[in-house]
Order: C-alpha cells, then sequence, then structure tokens
C-alpha cells in the first residue's frame, strides 16, 4: 500500500516520463527523422551553428527562421561548443518558466533543471515588478545563475533582468534567450547578447518580435543532442574538426 503522497509522487513521474518530448516509438522515429531530412534540405548541414538553425526551424516550422538565430562571439560554432560543454559539465540548466522547463528533455543529460518563476513573490509585490524579473534576481542572489544554463524563453523581463545581473557580475556558462511579445521582447534580446558579446558569456538568441517556449526548449534540446554526439565521439565539441552531421 502506498500513501498518498508517495502516489502522488509516482503519477508525476510516470506522467513526466510519457510527457518527455522527444520520438522513441518506430512511427515517431520515422517521423522525426523525415521531418529532419526535410529540415536538412532547407538549411545546411555543415557546422554546429547550423544545427541549431536547423532545430529553430524544425521548431518554427518556418524556413525562414534561420535567419533570424544570432551567436554571441567571433565564431558561431564556438559558442555551441561552449553550451554543449556545459550540458557534458552537468550544469543546472535554469528556466524563466513551467513551460520551458516541461519542453526540456529528460535523455542525453544529467543536468538538474529548475524554473525560476514561483521565487522572488515578496520582491515582485514590493517593488511591482514583473514576478518573472523577480524570480530571476532572486536566484541571483542566492548565486543559483553562475555557471548555469540559463534558458529565458517567454518573458522579455526576465531576459532583461538577467542581462543586468550579468552586467553585475554573474556568469552563466550558457544562454539560450528567445523570449516573445509585442513589448520589449526584440530589446531584451538584444539586451542580452549585448552583454554577452561584453562579458564573453555564450549566448544564443533570435531577433524580432516571434520566439518563445517551445522555441527556447528545442534549442536547448539540441545542445543536449550535441553534447551527446560528443560523449559518443561522433562530434568533436573542443575544435569542430567534425562535421556537425557527421554519423
Amino acid at each position: 500500500m502506498t500513501i498518498d503522497g508517495d502516489s502522488e509522487s509516482a503519477e508525476e513521474t510516470e506522467f513526466e516520463e510519457y510527457a518527455d518530448l522527444g520520438a522513441t516509438t518506430g512511427d515517431a522515429m520515422d517521423i522525426a527523422e523525415t521531418s529532419m531530412d526535410r529540415v536538412r534540405e532547407l538549411v545546411p548541414d555543415e557546422t554546429l551553428g547550423d544545427r541549431i538553425r536547423q532545430k529553430a526551424v524544425h521548431a518554427t516550422g518556418d524556413p525562414e527562421f534561420q535567419h533570424l538565430v544570432r551567436f554571441s562571439g567571433a565564431e558561431e560554432s564556438a559558442v555551441v561548443r561552449e553550451c554543449a560543454r556545459a550540458v557534458l559539465e552537468e550544469r543546472p540548466i535554469v528556466t524563466d518558466i513551467t513551460m520551458v522547463k516541461s519542453g526540456v528533455t529528460g535523455r542525453g543529460h544529467d543536468c538538474e533543471v529548475r524554473k525560476a518563476i514561483g521565487n522572488g513573490a515578496d520582491l515582485a509585490a514590493e517593488t511591482g515588478m514583473t514576478r518573472t524579473a523577480a524570480s530571476v534576481l532572486e536566484l541571483d542572489r542566492e548565486g543559483v545563475y553562475d555557471g548555469a544554463i540559463a534558458v529565458v524563453g517567454n518573458a522579455p523581463t526576465a531576459a532583461l533582468a538577467l542581462a543586468d545581473c550579468i552586467e553585475d557580475g554573474t556568469r552563466p556558462a550558457a544562454i539560450v534567450a528567445t523570449p516573445v511579445g509585442f513589448v520589449k521582447a526584440a530589446t531584451s534580446r538584444e539586451r542580452v547578447r549585448e552583454v554577452a558579446e561584453e562579458y564573453g558569456v555564450p549566448a544564443i538568441t533570435t531577433v524580432g518580435r516571434r520566439g518563445g517556449s517551445g522555441l527556447a526548449a528545442g534549442l536547448t534540446n539540441e545542445l543536449v543532442h550535441v553534447a551527446s554526439d560528443a560523449r559518443e565521439g561522433s562530434v568533436d565539441v573542443e575544435t569542430d574538426a567534425t562535421p556537425a552531421g557527421a554519423d
């Protein structure tokens, strides 16, 4: 016999395993492979940067999205390598909201995945700032973002708060930022790019109003896949000597 708490915990675990994004059955694998084959017809398949662009197209269903992806630093594949190394080093993945956290795969890595939202309620009430901004500032006060993989998929104010934290000395291991919307979304990502460039933080962002939780989770999952390929030896995350699409 199980007590209610144990039953709920087991049900939650079972749901998370069932809902984890990614193909596992034969039919699902066929669909996923066919879909990516079609994406590769539309997007180059030569570098690690191309893999991120492919995932952006795959996640949005929009071939034009490949032109909206931006990487900090002079060499885009170097950014992907650094981000993948953060996964291999099992750095925590910290998302802005629950939806992004739910979209990050549970397979292929041993990183703790947690969300910022739900923290900083008192700060939000005292200052009137958004809950997502307050949650980022609260976790930063606790040192959570130093050395973490910071993922922002929904809230522009969370991205702006993260940028402020970096300017004040916080150094995430990597950033994926694709907040969506008509107010502050584009400017928040521009701000993230500016501080990432200035302080040498590897970051993957997009330009314009479009983005969202699914895109942020998809790009994060692709970093996990790159890390998995590196672990298996088919991708070199030290030199990028192996083509991104190598078997």
